[in-house]
């Protein structure tokens, strides 16, 4: 069989082919025609000349495109497009994720009196930290940093429980707390003072060897709620040639002025950005976000582009800016990325998904509240991108006689004879009867109390854990361990907006009452 290897360059013409060599008279690639078969000199001749025969196999070339022409194919025209040149596809290997523990939490107070923020238990099982950690699994990401300051205790307890990277399960990945800590010099002395400087003290981590082919950097919050793969993120970023990338969604006027807004060009190019504008600067940071993508009526509702406070940075780009451009900027969203956009190519990724900042409390609250809408806006239980937590291997709630109504139930419950609507119940919780909860996130407990030691603090006078007989409660955060007692009423029925009473074991916030965590609340009392 007569055949020979054509490397053909891209934007080739058909060409007709028969058994016995080239139809005569037939097409050949650059317009010229040829006769004989592949063994006359001419055909030989031209070949080498035009196609550079090669005799034997010879490794691919990125560009070109190979074929073996035989004269046994039959009568049919070979059409040989031109070969795309797609960029590379991004690798998790070579993504490292850092997230952010966050501040001392003053807008989630009283949540965040004994705790991280990324620590607050969210829709009855989870912690706020089980959101970016997920996430990064789900993505495929598994070289993961964590900086905490503040009441770290819990977190690193869960961080601890929960994500053993060292295991089977997640190959060669780790999970590294950094938590803040003195170092030489006098820079090293201070807590961390924003974002950018908490990342900037631990620098030196990243520069370690074990992080040489990290080329790209995530930059995540612990407070957030919502659900991405990652690497599409930073795939857009590669695409894009971007130093940087920020992820943002829309924002209607009620809620723009509480973040970063930016602007873009047409080629999604941020070209302006401001942190948390207010007043006439908040007008000027309106732009037409058909843009994006959005519909026009979308667009009159959504005028700003929001960042998410999710970023990811080109490495030796990041090291570069916390280094020597900006070693005195503290923050990522109010300086480094505002400075980089002058200098650098500063791209937006828009998320058009369920996306919530868990900053205060009333947002927290809603957003628990909303897990329980059906359909919801946000779902934890999708099979394919799971969320992770602590196994606590609790026994199934037992659930007897009870009235529920759009609630979410977590695991090891003791329900008697209540009613539970539009509400979540954590783990461990304990309702008696007659208890009637509404509109309440109910954190649950950290242990079990017997029911002789139930019985024993009862016959005291004493409030044991969970809520007792015929208690009514709406519009409520119940933090853990909490001791309500039977015949309480909380409801708020004046409608104080804010109020401090932790002797009494609760405070207000924008109308939500909390019951503090280990608080007890007496038999009878009224909120």
């Amino acid at each position: 069989m007569e055949a020979c290897c054509v490397a053909l360059r891209a934007n080739a013409n058909p060409v007709s082919v028969s058994k016995g060599g080239f139809i005569n008279g037939g097409c050949i690639f650059w317009g010229e025609n040829v006769k004989g078969g592949l063994k006359s000199s001419y055909m030989g001749t031209h070949l080498r000349k035009n196609f550079r025969i090669e005799k034997r196999t010879k490794k691919a070339r990125h560009g070109v495109v190979y074929s073996v022409l035989t004269p046994d194919i039959q009568e049919e025209a070979l059409a040989f497009q031109a070969p795309m040149f797609e960029t590379p596809r991004a690798d998790p290997k070579n993504v490292a994720s850092i997230i952010l523990g966050g501040g001392a939490g003053t807008r989630l107070f009283p949540l965040t009196s004994r705790r991280a923020k990324p620590a607050v238990p969210i829709g009855g099982c989870y912690r706020l930290i089980d959101i970016p950690m997920s996430n990064c699994i789900n993505s495929g990401i598994n070289k993961i940093f964590i900086l905490t300051q503040f009441n770290s205790f819990s977190l690193n307890r869960h961080l601890a429980r929960t994500y053993n990277f060292n295991g089977v399960n997640f190959g060669d990945g780790f999970v590294e707390v950094l938590a803040a800590t003195q170092t030489p010099g006098e820079a090293g002395k201070r807590w961390f003072q924003g974002t950018a400087d908490a990342v900037r003290q631990f620098i030196w981590v990243f520069e370690n060897a074990k992080n040489k082919d990290v080329e790209h950097v995530l930059i995540l919050s612990g407070d957030h709620l919502y659900r991405m793969d990652y690497m599409d993120f930073v795939q857009k970023h590669i695409d894009t040639d971007a130093d940087i990338t920020v992820s943002c969604v829309p924002m209607d006027d009620s809620r723009a002025s509480d973040y970063g807004l930016m602007k873009i060009d047409e080629t999604g190019r941020i070209v302006q950005f401001a942190e948390k504008p207010k007043g006439s600067d908040l007008k000027a940071m309106q732009v037409d976000t058909t843009l994006l993508g959005l519909p026009k009526q979308d667009a009159t509702k959504f005028p700003y582009i929001a960042s998410m406070g999710v970023y990811v940075f080109r490495t030796d780009v990041l090291l570069k800016l916390l280094k020597w451009s900006n070693p005195s900027c503290n923050d990522f969203g109010s300086e480094i990325i505002p400075s980089a956009v002058k200098k650098h190519n500063v791209q937006a990724y828009l998320f058009n998904d369920y996306w919530e900042d868990i900053g205060t409390i009333k947002s927290f609250f809603d957003a628990n509240l909303a897990l329980t809408e059906q359909p919801p806006k946000f779902e934890f239980c999708i099979p394919k991108t799971p969320f992770f937590t602590s196994p606590r291997f609790l026994p199934p709630t037992k659930v007897d006689k009870c009235r529920i109504v759009d609630a979410i139930i977590s695991h090891g419950c003791f329900l008697r004879e209540c009613s539970v609507q539009h509400s979540v119940v954590g783990v461990r919780s304990r309702l008696e009867s007659g208890v009637e909860l509404k509109d309440t996130m109910m954190m649950g407990a950290d242990y079990y109390q017997t029911e002789a030691e139930i019985a024993s603090l009862l016959a005291e006078g004493k409030v044991p854990i969970g809520v007792g007989q015929n208690t009514k409660i709406s519009n409520c955060i119940i933090d853990k361990n909490a001791k309500i007692g039977k015949d309480v009423v909380i409801t708020n029925a004046d409608g104080v907006e804010e109020a401090d009473r932790p002797e009494e074991g609760f405070y207000i916030r924008s109308g939500i009452t909390v019951i503090l965590k280990n608080a007890t609340i007496k038999d009878g009392t009224v909120v």
